[in-house]
């Protein structure tokens, strides 16, 4: 696994043994980080440090890390990993209903959270990777183009923002809505069907005519297989 450069982690704990094994452990893969034991201090680091990435305990004494998640995901372009000691649904649900990204359960090793830093990474913040290597796809962020295979597919910008961001979440289903939020912008008036006329392109240009890269899930929206 590639070492990451200049991607900054902020790390929220109140067991000081576990911030001392991450911070080493991350300090290592190259990342920038800082450390703090509860909530608030969290909140106020976060707006100074401007962390790419999060890695936040639920539970800590005072403000929790359901809140801290709340406050930094309503004023933050960060990505968040919560950590639990409780095999609890409902706090997992709870934490993603709340913005966070991903999700893990204490104990765990430090190479799956590595693995899932790296997956928040590339997901959210692609230029700070230049290449992303997703199956056939090779996304570079800097140049705005993707390779399919060994071509250099023709697209528009639209289509290139479509295309990357449904290769990044390969495998989930994105409705109409999320797309048009994510490529379009949340403030975007017009129809939502002009998703449909991109994907069509898309397809096309992906030589997709069976429609089983790019597949429709009626009532859902689409999913990119791999």
């Amino acid at each position: 696994m590639q070492k990451l450069k200049g991607i900054k982690i902020l790390l929220v704990d109140d067991e000081p043994n576990i911030l001392e094994f991450l911070e080493m452990g991350l300090q290592d893969e190259g990342f920038e980080v800082r450390t703090v034991q509860d909530g608030m201090a969290a909140v106020t680091l976060a707006k100074q440090f401007q962390p790419h990435l999060v890695i936040l305990d639920v539970m800590m004494p005072g403000m929790d890390g359901f809140e801290v998640c709340r406050m930094l995901k309503k004023t933050e372009d960060v990505a968040i990993i919560m950590l639990t000691a409780k095999d609890e649904v409902d706090d997992r649900v709870k934490g993603l209903t709340l913005g966070a990204d991903d999700y893990m359960m204490k104990p765990f090793s430090f190479e799956e959270l590595l693995a899932r830093i790296h997956a928040r990474i590339r997901n959210q913040f692609p230029n700070l990777v230049g290449e992303v290597v997703i199956g056939a796809f090779r996304i570079d962020d800097r140049r705005k183009e993707i390779l399919y295979g060994q071509r250099v597919l023709e697209l528009s910008t639209t289509e290139y923002e479509l295309l990357k961001f449904m290769v990044l979440n390969q495998g989930l289903v994105l409705s109409k809505s999320k797309i048009l939020d994510k490529v379009w912008g949340y403030d975007f008036g017009g129809d939502e069907n002009i998703v449909e006329v991109y994907i069509r392109s898309l397809r096309e240009k992906l030589n997709d005519k069976e429609h089983r890269l790019i597949r429709t899930l009626r009532g859902a929206g689409y999913r990119v297989d791999l």
